[in-house]
């Protein structure tokens, strides 16, 4: 199945506490602002191949509220996006967004 169409009946979103920690003490991003991403448009968003063995991954390349530019890996559990790892984008793939 598309990944926007997983997305389309997602009804929120689930955290891990570790998770949740890392992406702040490593990249700085909040919670909130990774879950923005997902509300805003343009939204890119691709499968993670090389890291679904387990469960299907996901990356989604968006924009928060304040335009802070970020690379989401998220899975898909139920009906709720369940946050992985965010950070900044880098510079490849902020000029993939742009292009968008």
């Amino acid at each position: 199945m598309d990944p926007y169409d997983q997305l389309i009946r997602c009804t929120g979103f689930q955290w891990d506490d570790g998770n949740l920690l890392k992406t702040w003490e490593r990249h700085g991003v909040l919670a909130n602002e990774s879950e923005q991403v997902f509300f805003n448009r343009p939204l890119i968003v691709a499968a993670d191949e090389k890291h679904s063995s387990v469960e299907s991954r996901y990356y989604a390349l968006g924009h928060t509220d304040t335009g802070r530019l970020l690379f989401v890996v998220f899975t898909i559990r139920g009906e709720l996006v369940r946050v992985i790892s965010s950070r900044d984008m880098n510079r490849r793939e902020r000029r993939i967004y742009e292009e968008s």
